[in-house]
């Protein structure tokens, strides 16, 4: 489906009709895949829109331009009302935010340093990632052959574009065995996360969920919902989960920005638990939901206002 066009982009430090920001075809970025990226949401509470941990997303983007060397020539405060301009001017309520840092037109040898860094700031409206109904009833989702990289060849912790052409190699061949999604292992056979989610198991009322060393990315999503599993009394593990305990888990559960808790109902064609959300993906939902959609106090700080 394509995206539903909103009527500005922020570029580069001011804010554009939405068919105006382009680059160049020898840009850095296309050939090389060199950009950094986020995803953010934005939740329509009663105190009007509000966008989900946006300190920890920018703070996860620097980080992952000091790994490749990409100085972003605004400040985070610059970014931060950046994004809250590009929501409000686009008069939008719940919405997925992207801030994009890439290298541009310059030159086309791989050290791309000469080349300008350059940001772009879009949002648009956004509904459920993987479907209307994945939040209740789950979705079908299968192993991957495609694996996670190893820890010396990309950097898996670092949210980078060319990083996820592993992603659409895993979330091509899901869509092709019929799954909504795929489940990509590490270059150790254990279970790593999905094309673009991290992966919880529940046992007996534990959340097992794969650690850094399994080349996950650290996802807020994945933090929030560790954070709220805490807070209701369910103990967290992060361990090496082998791909047998996936079939034998109560509950599975995606996490992740456009994903946000969405139940696993079946993995290669075996059912999970009762085949649909089990209770203690429902109750991290309600959680979740009542905090960042405002019915209940954000207690952790989580949401910032967007300012008129």
């Amino acid at each position: 489906m394509p995206i539903p066009e909103s009527e500005y982009i922020w570029f580069d430090g001011e804010l554009i009709p939405w068919r105006d920001a382009q680059v160049h075809v020898l840009s850095h970025v296309l050939h090389y895949g060199s950009s950094v990226f986020e995803g953010i949401r934005c939740y329509s509470t009663p105190k009007g829109p509000a966008i989900f941990r946006l300190q920890p997303h920018l703070r996860r983007m620097y980080d992952s331009c000091r790994v490749y060397r990409m100085e972003i020539p605004y400040t985070p405060e610059q970014i931060s009302q950046a994004i809250m301009a590009t929501v409000s001017k686009n008069g939008l309520e719940s919405c997925y935010v992207r801030p994009l840092v890439f290298r541009g037109y310059g030159q086309l040898g791989v050290e791309p340093r000469t080349c300008p860094v350059q940001v772009a700031i879009a949002a648009w409206s956004w509904g459920a990632y993987l479907g209307a109904d994945a939040l209740e009833e789950g979705v079908d989702v299968g192993v991957s052959s495609w694996r996670r990289m190893a820890p010396d060849t990309n950097p898996a912790g670092i949210k980078a574009g060319g990083h996820y052409t592993n992603s659409q190699l895993i979330r091509m061949e899901a869509a092709d065995h019929g799954y909504s999604e795929g489940i990509a292992l590490d270059v150790y056979g254990y279970v790593s996360e999905g094309s673009g989610e991290n992966i919880f198991v529940v046992r007996d009322g534990v959340l097992y969920t794969p650690s850094a060393g399994n080349s996950i990315l650290g996802g807020i999503t994945r933090d929030s919902v560790i954070t709220l599993a805490g807070e209701l009394g369910y103990r967290v593990v992060e361990a090496q989960i082998a791909r047998e305990q996936l079939y034998s888990a109560d509950e599975l559960f995606f996490a992740g920005t456009a994903a946000e808790i969405s139940p696993i109902r079946s993995v290669d064609h075996i059912t999970i638990g009762a085949g649909r959300r089990g209770p203690v993906t429902a109750a991290l939902q309600e959680a979740f939901f009542d905090i960042v959609e405002g019915r209940a106090p954000d207690r952790f700080g989580w949401l910032s206002l967007v300012e008129g």
